[in-house]
Formats: structure tokens, C-alpha cells, sequence
């Protein structure tokens, strides 16, 4: 029993490794290379949030690819620009009363990125429910605390978009200054 279970093990480590498959951090990692600069494009009607997706985006660079972020353009490899396009609330149910008892929150996040490679864009979105106390009104912590959670579930999707972008032809560089 013993031998089938480490044969079986085998069969799919072997599986894995000989497909080539790659994590999709590897192939954002090529992308996003070398020193990285993140600029923010603030929201003038969400300028708190705005620079919350700027640190959930050096957070998401340093922890998932392992890059080495600078704080001026000029020494940086690669710039990423994000930008906080928009914020929403839907209400999703009622209370008997009439008054809204849950919320969605929606965010919506432009990537760009260029390199001496490479430049591209892409936008992501957010979702994120939530209940609130009677009454039907958003505090401000509340409200700041859903977006904040849409937003890093927008971000969780760059690396993917990344990795898929990798593989398509590279777009004219922009001049990075």
C-alpha cells in the first residue's frame, strides 16, 4: 500500500515537471523586472483611497514577485502606474423597514507598466459585500474599510493579467519620463 502511495507521488510530481509547468508569478516576474518605481495617479474625489491602492500595490510587487521597489523614477527599471478609476455602492437587500441592510462595494484599478521591453495597460475590478447596523447609512470607517477590501481583491488579479500579457507582443515602449 506504502509503495503505491510513493509511485503515485512520482507519477505526479512527474506529470507537473514534465508539462513545464510555470507558477503565473514567473511570468509576471519577467515583465515586472529589475527596480521598480509604483506612481500614483490620484482620484481628486477619492484621495484616501487612491493612495491605500498605491501601498496594497508596492505590498502585492514586494511579497508576490520579489521585486526591489525605489522611491524615484529615474533609478527604476520598470514604473508602474496605478490609478483609482472609481468607486461604487450597490444596495443588494432590504429590511422589513424599507432601509438598505446589505451593500456591495466595487472598485475599479488602472495598471500601467513600462519598461525598456515593454509598455502596457489594464484594468481590474473589485467586489465586496457587506452588512451594515440598522439605520442604512455608511459610516466612513465602514465605507474606507470596503473598498479597501474591493481594492485588494481587485489587485490579487494583477499578477495574472500580468502573466497572460506576457505572452502577447510586446506594445511600443512610451518614454518614461
Amino acid at each position: 500500500m506504502k509503495l503505491k502511495a510513493i509511485v503515485l507521488a512520482f507519477l505526479i510530481g512527474l506529470v507537473f515537471t514534465s508539462c513545464g509547468y510555470k507558477p503565473g508569478s514567473t511570468y509576471a516576474k519577467k515583465e515586472i523586472n529589475g527596480k521598480v518605481f509604483v506612481d500614483l495617479k490620484v482620484n481628486i474625489e477619492d484621495p484616501k483611497n487612491s493612495v491605500l491602492i498605491k501601498d496594497a500595490m508596492n505590498e502585492l510587487l514586494v511579497h508576490k514577485l520579489d521585486t526591489k521597489l525605489v522611491n524615484k523614477k529615474e533609478l527604476a527599471d520598470t514604473i508602474v502606474i496605478v490609478t483609482l478609476n472609481s468607486t461604487g455602492f450597490s444596495a443588494l437587500q432590504y429590511d422589513s423597514d424599507g432601509y438598505v441592510k446589505l451593500y456591495k462595494a466595487s472598485s475599479s484599478i488602472s495598471v500601467n507598466y513600462q519598461n525598456d521591453e515593454t509598455s502596457r495597460s489594464f484594468s481590474v475590478s473589485g467586489t465586496y459585500d457587506f452588512s451594515i447596523d440598522s439605520g442604512g447609512t455608511i459610516s466612513d470607517a465602514k465605507r474606507f474599510e470596503a473598498i479597501k477590501i474591493a481594492s485588494t481583491k481587485a489587485l490579487d488579479e494583477v499578477i495574472s493579467k500580468i502573466a497572460i500579457m506576457s505572452f502577447e507582443k510586446p506594445k511600443k515602449k512610451l518614454d518614461k519620463k
